[in-house]
């Protein structure tokens, strides 16, 4: 499995079952998507920057029975053929297991910010987490949920400083971090992402272009790997 970061909390999961774009917000990737494309397209939280339905061609994204609440962005362009997920649920598409578990992106139960879906993917053997905007500790119950993780995929610099998110990573306990800078401020990133590393007891690692990971490839100890942003490309 490749996992290439688009900026923001957008990452691109490709597998040989199919491909995966999360959390791929026409503020992060433009309204055509810039070339991105997938089978799947997942939305943890409401657009940030929403865009008028009406003005949608038609045949666009296929959406899940159980996601009627009408919270999801508006897919790109690139993006609308792909089957949408933006709530949470048991689901198989694509011969791809997903998962998504009721979150909030803030600890008064989304009352502050609103909800928040984080999703856990299992493709090609791994079993993969994006907690999207996530804005409070975990709860045993959606620890539960979400299950064993190869893989988690958390913010920087959002609704959680760097050291509730090095608890949360611990707690979720998985093999291989993948911190994702969600904020426009440079500043506040580098700042958070510096103490996030620290309460990790990571120094100055190198970022690199993809992450491509096997069941096999998957370290025994806890490995955290910084991306390069595909929209600085």
């Amino acid at each position: 499995m490749e996992i290439t970061w688009y900026g923001g909390g957008c990452v691109r999961l490709r597998g040989r079952e199919g491909t995966i774009a999360a959390d791929a917000y026409r503020s992060i990737v433009g309204p055509t998507g810039r070339g991105l494309t997938a089978d799947i397209v997942t939305y943890s939280h409401a657009d940030p920057e929403p865009l008028p339905v009406r003005g949608r061609a038609k045949g666009g994204a296929k959406r899940s029975a159980a996601d009627g609440n009408g919270r999801a962005a508006l897919p790109p362009t690139s993006l609308e053929s792909a089957f949408l997920l933006d709530g949470p649920g048991e689901y198989e598409v694509h011969d791809v297991l997903i998962t998504g578990v009721r979150t909030f992106r803030d600890e008064q139960q989304g009352r502050e910010r609103g909800d928040n879906v984080a999703f856990v993917f299992e493709l090609d053997g791994l079993h993969v987490a994006h907690l999207g905007d996530l804005g409070h500790p975990l709860t045993e119950e959606m620890l539960g949920e979400l299950g064993s993780v190869d893989v988690l995929c958390l913010p920087i610099a959002g609704n959680l400083n760097a050291a509730r998110l090095a608890q949360v990573a611990a707690r979720v306990d998985a093999n291989l971090i993948v911190p994702l800078a969600v904020s426009d401020d440079e500043a506040h990133v580098r700042a958070e992402m510096g103490r996030f590393l620290h309460e990790m007891g990571v120094q100055d690692p190198a970022a690199q272009p993809k992450l491509t990971v096997t069941p096999s490839s998957v370290p025994q100890e806890t490995t955290l790997v910084l991306l390069e942003s595909r929209a600085k490309v």
